[in-house]
């Protein structure tokens, strides 16, 4: 996640990046959505997530305004070395040797803020070089900004893989304990209903949990990567299970069998709803990875503007059919558990079978790769100021990989309650990738690339279209209110209940 400079890799074209964009934001948040929307109301609803979907915006183009700073901080400090080192070397020879070399020397006739490469002439600010955030935060923060970052980060991924951690064991506690035969209709269960004879439904949760840690916990202690098939795979059968899911919902409702009645507002929903919202549009830690290797970038923000607005149509259709489709009972945290508990929508057990054991397969994959950044999150966190020495064996092999596999799997064994698990996250660390930490990156990012444009006709062209000092100050300002409200509001639902 954090770390250094890293090759740029293969590139591709900006539309094969929307697309991967999309992918990586259209996730397991997508899936509790809809409980979230049916909670809060539709009106509500509707205006939260498209506010959250323009920040969300806004603070990706403040994040791609600081890696072309990041890049263009990177060569001014290069070329600064190419020139001493130039000088250096340009000592050794007599007057008329420095005046003959000097007439003929490409280096000074470039322009000041560009530099050669094979391919021409690469302006400072063209973003070439992957860096990531980690990176980013030692370029542009103090001693104490770092290290809030990394906190910041890794309670955000606790957050990921606790929520991973319940999401495939409920899963496979409903396809294993469900009826799916269709055969007694539809029924709903409780955790303290039986699944296997005396064993209890959320005791089959906590052995699925159980093997489901023992499988991919190892993982952990090894590094892991995800393969580009493994990526075509996983996006394949999201797209088959999401689509079947509107489709089957738009037909129960047009049959006139819709069940929902969704209220226009319902304020307590709120914090869940801003939390899940906020989970659901998170791409920003990726987005180094994701924008770098585009081969043309010079319309980025006109297709990150695109890919916001279809993905705030995709939540919307799929939070809307799923409220007017199913009653708020029958609507489950992982929305596709509501299509394996009602045989009235989907009376196919291939197909609710498939459905259930969507989020086994696709969470899986993502789960070591995922546990792997947290650790290497750690070490660098801890790592820093001592740079240059290696952990013992034992705490590089088995401390760091407990420390970052223990939390989660102790909170999923405590609740599986995943609308709340969710909405914690994106309320809490969820709002300081999003937010405050791009808002700070570009900030203190056009203070340190200020002295090399100061006098030059140099501009970012990769710069926020949010360019007034005004809009940082909103979004610290929103994420603070939020943070404030969404705290309020939960305490005060504690005290109701």
């Amino acid at each position: 996640m954090a770390g250094g400079i890293t090759e740029t890799g293969e590139l591709y074209s900006p539309y094969v990046g929307m697309v991967y964009m999309f992918n990586l934001i259209v996730g397991t948040g997508a899936l509790t959505m809809p409980k979230a929307f049916a909670t809060a109301g539709w009106a509500v609803s509707l205006a939260l997530i498209s506010i959250l979907s323009f920040m969300s915006y806004m603070t990706t183009t403040f994040v791609i305004e600081a890696m072309a700073a990041a890049n263009a901080q990177l060569r001014w400090k290069r070329r600064e070395q190419e020139e001493v080192n130039e000088s250096d070397s340009m000592s050794d020879y007599s007057d008329d040797d420095v005046i003959s070399r000097g007439r003929s020397d490409p280096v000074e006739t470039r322009p000041i803020l560009s530099v050669q490469s094979r391919g021409g002439t690469v302006d400072h600010f063209d973003i070439v070089e992957r860096v990531e955030m980690g990176q980013m935060a030692s370029m542009f923060f103090n001693k104490v900004g770092v290290n809030m970052f990394y906190i910041c980060i890794i309670v955000y991924l606790y957050g990921d893989l606790a929520i991973y951690a319940a999401a495939v064991p409920m899963s496979l506690m409903e396809v294993a304990c469900g009826n799916h035969s269709c055969s007694a209709g539809s029924v709903t269960y409780n955790d303290t209903d039986s699944c296997w004879g005396p064993v209890r439904r959320k005791d089959a949760y906590r052995i699925f949990l159980t093997i489901f840690t023992l499988l991919l916990g190892p993982f952990t202690f090894f590094n892991a990567q995800k393969t580009k098939y493994l990526q075509i795979m996983t996006s394949l059968l999201r797209w088959i299970a999401f689509s079947m899911m509107i489709i089957l919902a738009l037909i129960r409702i047009a049959k006139g069998h819709g069940e929902g009645h969704p209220p226009a507002a319902d304020f307590r929903g709120v914090p869940n709803l801003f939390g899940v919202c906020v989970y659901s549009f998170m791409c920003q830690h990726s987005l180094p990875s994701l924008v770098t290797p585009i081969s043309d970038k010079r319309h980025v923000g006109r297709l990150l503007l695109t890919d916001y607005t279809l993905i705030l149509a995709f939540y919307g259709l799929l939070s809307f059919t799923a409220i007017f489709c199913f009653s708020g009972g029958a609507l489950r945290d992982m929305y596709t558990l509501s299509f394996t508990s009602s045989c009235d929508v989907l009376d196919v057990p291939a197909l609710r079978y498939f459905l259930g054991l969507f989020p086994v397969f696709t969470i899986s994959t993502n789960f070591p790769i995922i546990a792997v950044t947290l650790r290497n999150n750690w070490k660098t966190l801890f790592h820093r100021e001592g740079a240059g020495s290696s952990y013992p064996w034992v705490v590089d092999r088995v401390f760091f990989p407990l420390l970052t596999l223990a939390p989660p799997v102790a909170v999923a064994f405590g609740t599986h309650d995943l609308e709340a698990l969710v909405g914690i996250t994106g309320a809490y660390a969820g709002t300081g990738i999003q937010y405050v930490i791009p808002a700070c990156l570009v900030y203190f990012g056009r203070r340190h690339v200020e002295p090399m444009v100061t006098g030059r006709d140099a501009v970012n062209k990769h710069g926020s279209p949010f360019t007034h000092t005004a809009w940082v100050v909103f979004v610290l300002v929103w994420s603070a209110s939020c943070l404030i409200v969404v705290t309020a509001n939960i305490v005060l639902n504690e005290t109701n209940d």
